[in-house]
């Protein structure tokens, strides 16, 4: 047992080692302005994939449901193994649209819609706070384990640890206002946590099989004595077969799509090419990290424990036998899952909260439009608000009915968002208004399948509503609805959800007609994703520089200035000009201002997030009418080129209208052609970099074939000057 000053030290201690070396790796960076790149890094830090959920809940769940909990997991590595497919597609949307999260990598497929970004950001925050609340819970009943006190003993422990979060989560997940840069030190600390994780579960595993059993045979026998068969059994319980198929379900979607994940495996990506090394590194890790739950929950179900006490049998095992520093790694293992997952997750909620209600929210009030410059901070406040919304909400429920079945419940929620991200990536013909109908269909009966259920479980609400259903309609009740009787809650609910969703989304994406603004974003997008065709000959025009670059300085430092401060609004512009090449230039042309324009909303986009930049664009740039005139005839230069000639489609956009909402559906489709010639041109220089370093490595090995063979002809002259002398020797002794 230990003193609540000491585990309070020890974890101040770890939360300072981890800070200093994230102080470290971010100094490093901004001295030699060079981000770590090593594909090792980046796929270690996909395992926050396995937060306390899997430290501990994998070890309760096995106790009771066998091998199901490998459901969770099956999933996730059948996803693994199509992310060259999947999510390669998703981190060049986010490299050319500087995507900030899967809230705005939302909006951005569906016409920078902020009404979709706000209903993914509503989503997520209802299914992910009370994730979050589990995690504290997980920290505070590993704390009163290992000091053997109550929460009331010690009742400051979850309130440390969420002001420590809190301070840490904004040095290093939210001091800058662009969540597109690299969070270098923070992903290094994930790495750190991940380490720990794997070496506390192999520790306590390894102590198990050999500590208190002769090995994994002794093990088996003594399974097999006490009749616990059912820990190998992946038919253990009720429903096994419809759970099996929810779980991977869950989990093929979570990969993708938790909001702390899609940040790792998203925008935390520096190279395309790392996911080739994830897709093997990762799966070993998910594999080695779940070797040792069956002996961990057998040992604790032979023992003297009770089943209520199945989560936390990896620490309880060390503790029961007096191994001190072991209970202590675990314990920290434990807190690593747990801070690992809140530190991302409350990021990326944050960013979403910000760029998708908060700032329209000022948008539309002049009055409001001076907290402009203060974004940031209010980041800051959000992360606070949410880190102590989880605390309370852990405090005030940490007994109910609701923590225990919360991890699935917030899968199920995230499940909403694939219908829109994968249709997105790979359907056309997906809309906005398909996508915004089958999230809000899905939600919906998340909500009436999970969320009511589980406040009628808690004593919220009057329990005759699940036994009967509403106002006495058994059709409606929440756990059966429509009669779909003899199912588990969650997967119940899994079918319901996830088939009104995919029926609302392809129904209203086939329905509704899109504004001809939208087909235009839908095809840069989906361009942007696909390969380039071989261009036909075709001279492009707007050559000629004719618009005052001043002029087009003044406007964009304007409007940056409404969200940045003043200095980076203009070292933005400066930049901007210095990588364009016309610094010092008077006018410019039509394409240099396009890509003018075209860089700044990309600034923007990552400090406000793609829609809210769109927006900024459209209602602060204007086109003269020549500039709009200009705009025209290099779009159909350019779909020319691509096209192999003019269509139909392209010659229908080509209309008389000048407003500044059909000058950004041009600038779209321009934005689209040089996107896709950038990535083929960046394919090229991978591929010359490659062929250079062969030839190098060539070369190097000429050398050294050269050098090889030059020391073995020394070598042969040398034999046969001896060769020589010894004959010379034998012919001298003949002749005596």
């Amino acid at each position: 047992m230990f003193s609540p000053l000491v585990v309070v030290s020890t974890i101040l201690i770890y939360m300072a080692c981890l800070f200093g070396i994230a102080q470290l790796v971010e100094r490093r960076v901004a001295a030699t302005g060079e981000t770590f790149k090593s594909p090792w890094i980046y796929a270690l830090s996909l395992a926050i994939y396995h937060t306390s959920w899997t430290f501990y809940g994998s070890v309760g769940f096995a106790s009771t449901s066998g091998l199901l909990f490998l459901g969770i997991y099956v999933g996730a590595l059948i996803g693994i193994a199509l992310w060259w497919v999947i999510l390669r597609k998703m981190v060049i949307a986010k490299e050319v649209f500087r995507i900030t999260s899967v809230a705005d990598f939302l909006s951005t497929r569906y016409r920078r819609s902020q009404k979709i970004a706000g209903l993914v950001t509503l989503i997520a925050l209802t299914g992910l706070l009370p994730y979050i609340a589990l995690q504290l819970k997980a920290f505070i009943s590993s704390f009163e384990i290992i000091t053997q006190r109550s929460s009331d003993q010690w009742s400051y422990s979850g309130l440390l640890v969420t002001l420590l979060m809190t301070l840490f989560t904004i040095l290093f997940g939210a001091k800058r206002l662009d969540p597109t840069e690299r969070h270098q030190g923070m992903v290094v600390v994930m790495v750190v946590e991940s380490m720990v994780k794997i070496v506390a579960v192999f520790s306590v595993g390894l102590f198990v099989l050999y500590g208190l059993y002769d090995g994994i045979g002794d093990l088996n026998a003594r399974i097999a004595e006490a009749e616990l068969t059912h820990l190998t059994s992946a038919s253990a319980t009720e429903h096994s077969f419809s759970m099996w198929v929810t779980l991977i379900i869950l989990s093929f979607s979570g990969i993708y799509l938790l909001p702390r994940q899609f940040h790792m495996s998203v925008v935390e990506n520096t190279d395309q090419h790392h996911i080739k090394t994830a897709m093997w590194v990762f799966p070993l890790y998910m594999i080695a990290i779940n070797l040792f739950v069956i002996p961990i929950a057998a040992a604790g179900l032979l023992g003297d424990f009770s089943d209520h006490q199945a989560d936390y049998f990896a620490l309880l095992l060390p503790q029961e036998a007096g191994q001190s520093a072991l209970t202590m790694l675990v314990f920290i293992g434990g807190f690593s899952a747990s801070t690992a997952m809140i530190i991302v997750t409350t990021v990326t909620l944050a960013t979403m909260v910000s760029n998708h209600w908060v700032l329209p929210t000022i948008e539309r009030f002049s009055k409001a439009q001076g907290l402009r410059p203060y974004l940031l901070q209010m980041r800051w406040a959000l992360v606070a608000l949410i880190l102590a919304s989880a605390y309370w909400f852990e405090h005030e429920l940490s007994d109910s009915y609701i923590l225990v079945a919360i991890g699935l419940l917030s899968f199920v929620a995230v499940l909403q968002f694939a219908p829109a991200v994968f249709g997105g990536l790979f359907w056309p013909r997906g809309n906005s208004a398909g996508a915004f109908a089958g999230l809000l269909a899905g939600f919906g009966i998340w909500v009436y399948t999970l969320a009511i259920p589980t406040f009628i479980k808690n004593g919220w609400l009057d329990p005759n509503i699940l036994l009967a259903g509403p106002w006495g309609i058994e059709l409606l009740r929440p756990e059966a609805l429509f009669g779909l009787d003899g199912f588990h809650p969650i997967a119940h609910s899994v079918i319901w959800s996830l088939s009104f969703n995919l029926i609302f989304y392809i129904v209203g994406s086939l329905i509704y007609q899109p504004h001809k603004d939208e087909r235009t974003f839908t095809t840069e997008f989906m361009s942007v994703l696909t390969p380039v065709r071989k261009p036909a000959k075709a001279r492009p025009t707007g050559l000629d520089s004719y618009i005052p670059l001043s002029a087009k300085l003044e406007e964009s430092q304007h409007l940056l200035a409404q969200y940045l401060s003043d200095d980076k609004s203009r070292d933005a512009i400066f930049t901007i000009c210095e990588d364009l090449q016309v610094a010092g230039k008077t006018h410019i042309t039509i394409i240099e201002l396009m890509e003018f324009h075209r860089m700044v909303e990309h600034i923007l986009a990552g400090s406000i997030g793609a829609a809210s930049a769109h927006r900024a664009m459209e209602q602060n740039i204007r086109y003269s009418t020549r500039e709009s005139s200009d705009l025209k005839a290099l779009y159909s230069h350019i779909v020319s080129e691509l096209k192999g000639g003019p269509s139909s489609t392209a010659g229908s956009m080509l209309t008389t209208d000048t407003s500044a909402l059909e000058q950004h559906g041009l600038i779209g489709e321009l934005q689209s052609s040089i996107n896709k010639l950038e990535l083929k041109n960046q394919e090229y220089l991978t591929r010359l970099a490659r062929l250079e370093e062969k030839l190098e490595k060539r070369d190097h090995d000429i050398f050294k074939y050269r050098m090889e063979a030059q020391r073995k002809e020394r070598d042969n002259k040398d034999l046969l000057l001896v060769l020589e002398d010894m004959k010379q020797k034998l012919l001298a002794q003949r002749e005596e």
